[in-house]
Formats: C-alpha cells, structure tokens, sequence
C-alpha cells in the first residue's frame, strides 16, 4: 500500500525568496489538486522530457489514488541536505498516512519529491567533509556537449590565481549523477571540494543514463555511448576553460569509469589517469560474483534466489560466447548485446599500459563489488610500468568511505565522506 515512490525531479519556476516550507507547499497544493499542468512547469527541460503531463496524471494520480481520499496535511518536518532542504508533509488520506516530501535546493527550486511511509525519521543527509573550505573554491555551471546529449555539469574552480590543474570525474554504472549520489552519500561531490580546497579544478557532470534514461533504453547502447564519449568530451570542456591549465589535465574513473578510463584516457590525451576501484575483471562475471557475495551474506538461499542465479550464470555464458555474426538475444544481465560484444577482447590493464602516461589506482581493501583480485590484475599488468602508482586502504569500502569488519550493501547507508587520505593521495599525485 505504501509504496515508495522515486521520483528525482529538477524543478524551475518557483520563486527562490519564498522559505523552503512555502515552496514544498505550493508543489503539495497542486500536485493533491491533480493540476499536473502546473506542477510540471515547474520542472527543467530534462525533467519534464521525462514527467510529462500525461505521466503525471497516468502514475501519480495512480498512486495517490490508492491512498484514498486526501483529508489533511500535518505541518512539515524539515531537514539540511548539504546545500538543500528536506520538507516532508504527513498527509493523510482515508485509506492511509504517507509523508510527502519536497527537496527544495538552494535556490528555492523543488529538486526531489518521495512518498514515504509515515512516522519515520527523515532520511540521513549529506555532510560536507571536514577538508572541504568552501571559501577556496567557487563553482560555475557547465554544459558537456552541445548535441542531442548534452549534459548538465558543475566545474569547481579554486579561488585565485590559475591557472590550475583540473581533472574529470567519471561515474560508475548506472544512472548516476554529477556527486555519484547513493543514499546520503555523494562522493564526487567530496572529491570535487576536496580538489577545489587543494588548487585543482574538477568537472563533473550528471550521466547520459540519467538525463536521457529513456532514450537510451531505446537504443543498442555501449560503454562508448554510456561513458567515454561524454567523459572525452568533458576533457575537452575541461581545456576550454580559462581558469585550467590545458597542459595538466586528467581524468579520474570510479568503478566502471576505472575500467574505462584507459579507453577514455587514449581518445581525450590526458595528461595523466586515475582509477577509484576500476574493475579489471569482465563485467558479466563481475555481476555474478556480486550477486553471489549478496546472496551469502543474507544467510540461506531460497529457491527461488538459486533459480534466478542459475539465470545470471546461463546469460553470463551466453556473453562470453557472443558472436556478433550469429542470432542472440538483443538484452543479457540487464545490458545490449552490442555493450558486450563492443567489450568482447576489451584489456583495460593491457590498454592502460599502452598509454604511457602516469597512472594512479586506488583500492579500499573491503570492497566486496571491485576487489583486491581486480587491483591485482592491474597491478600485474603494469608490473613493468615505471609510471603506474597503486595504494590500498585497509578499512575503505567501495565508495573509499571507512567502516569496520565485511563490507556489505547496508554500509552504503550510512552516511559518511570520502577518508582525508584519499583526497590527500589524489592531491598530491596530481600535483608532482
């Protein structure tokens, strides 16, 4: 009955003056009233490609009128968010309670709406990390690309006088944002602000399977138009702009963006590359050693849990026996057929040693999603490499944040920041 209901929206249209609680009002006034029309120009162009009228009044109405009829909304709880507010009304309807809550961004426009299941506390929330000095850097608004796939982005540019060295952030799989937001934690934002605190610029930008979900899902899509085409063309916004030194630029990947970067790397001449927990194993057996790990930790596997791994493992073999030449299926494990055969004879190790630029890889030693067994496969295929650097971190986890004992998804809730030694590490390398 309380289902949650997931909706980013980026929203223009309400006036930046009015308090956070005033705004949230006025989008829980028209979106109770059924006035869709209204609630939906108060969204970017990007959001309203996607919640349209009719989308509105198809699936929102939809599950509001599952709740019954609406009698009353209780005065707001509200909550910081970084930079933005959380308001969340507790509405209640004949059938059910269901708090209804607004993210409202600095700027006093609406950024997020949820339906919640009453009586909870608000969501964790990010905080910035203690090395981020606000008063060091500024940002700016950026657009990567000027096609049908531009993206939204943010460029940190540190206070005085550049030019500075500057680096590009690439997601991991998934339709990410520009701070790789999961849960409470945004940990590009952390590297951003940790960069610009340091004299470094970094751009990063929301992703092509964020803005553009449905189009791409439309497409027979590859790694090449998920991340490298935008990530090279974010290097090359990068040079453009007059605060960077066009001569030491780099680009940093984490998780599928580490195993891209050697491709990204070799088509934008970097001046350097960094990879955040890049897997080096194939992605297909990657999935399936994932979702193994998640399995046994939950305790007993049920049938049913067993059936749909023996599924994974079929199409996993069915993806290491890919011929372009021949029928197969047009989707395996979730992705084109074409995303795999793109990567069929795909090195990224053999590839980054064929760079012959400077080479960072970072590790957290409990990341149970990219593990010591793929920071091994680089380490091994750069064994020659005088260039290539590689550090762990003992207690760091998948998003390079500190936690204690196995790593486990749950860890990804609760908050915290990329560890100091990170941003350090990263710092200086980028700066010898």
């Amino acid at each position: 009955m309380r289902r949650l209901l997931a909706a980013i929206l980026l929203a223009a249209g309400l006036g930046a003056a009015e308090p956070p609680a005033a705004v949230a009002k006025k989008a829980l006034d028209a979106l109770l009233a059924g006035r869709y029309e209204e609630f939906s120009r108060m969204l970017t162009p990007e959001a309203k490609a996607l919640l349209t009228p009719e989308f509105l009044s198809k699936r929102v109405d939809g599950e509001l009128k599952g709740f019954g009829a609406f009698e009353k909304a209780d005065p707001p709880m509200t909550a910081h968010a970084g930079t933005s507010d959380l308001v969340s009304f507790p509405a209640h309807f004949s059938n059910t309670t269901v708090d209804v809550q607004f993210t409202i961004n600095e700027a006093g426009l609406v950024a997020g709406l949820h339906f919640r299941p009453p009586d909870q506390p608000l969501p964790p929330t990010w905080s910035r990390p203690a090395y981020s000095n606000p008063a060091l850097f500024h940002e700016k608004a950026v657009t990567v690309g000027g096609d049908q796939w531009k993206l939204p982005g943010t460029l940190t540019v540190p206070e005085g006088k550049g030019p500075f060295p500057a680096i590009v952030l690439v997601h991991g799989p998934g339709p990410n944002d520009r701070d790789e937001s999961m849960f409470a934690n945004r940990i590009f934002a952390d590297i951003a602000e940790g960069l610009g605190s340091r004299g470094i610029a970094v751009l990063r930008y929301d992703k092509r399977t964020k803005v553009y979900g449905a189009q791409m899902s439309e497409l027979e899509f590859t790694l090449n138009d998920e991340t490298v085409e935008d990530a090279v063309r974010a290097v090359a916004l990068l040079r453009q702009q007059p605060e960077v030194d066009a001569k030491r630029v780099f680009v940093l990947g984490h998780s599928l963006g580490g195993y891209a970067a050697p491709r990204i790397a070799a088509r934008s001449h970097v001046n350097g590359a960094i990879v955040l927990a890049g897997n080096a194993r194939r992605i297909e057996d990657i999935a399936i050693a994932q979702t193994e790990f998640m399995l046994k930790a939950r305790g007993n596997i049920s049938a049913d849990d067993q059936r749909r791994l023996d599924a994974m493992k079929e199409q996993a073999q069915m993806v290491r026996d890919l011929d372009a030449s021949k029928p197969h299926p047009p989707v395996l494990l979730g992705l084109p057929a074409a995303y795999f055969v793109d990567l069929r004879d795909y090195d990224p190790a053999g590839e980054a040693k064929r760079l012959g630029i400077p080479l960072l890889f970072l590790q957290g030693e409990r990341d149970f999603q990219v593990t010591m067994e793929d920071f091994g496969m680089w380490k091994a295929g750069l064994a020659d490499s005088k260039q290539a650097a590689f550090r762990t971190y003992p207690a760091l986890n998948h998003l390079f944040i500190a936690g204690e004992g196995a790593g486990s998804p749950a860890e990804y809730r609760t908050p915290g920041n990329v560890a100091p030694a990170v941003i350090e590490d990263i710092a200086n390398w980028l700066k010898q």
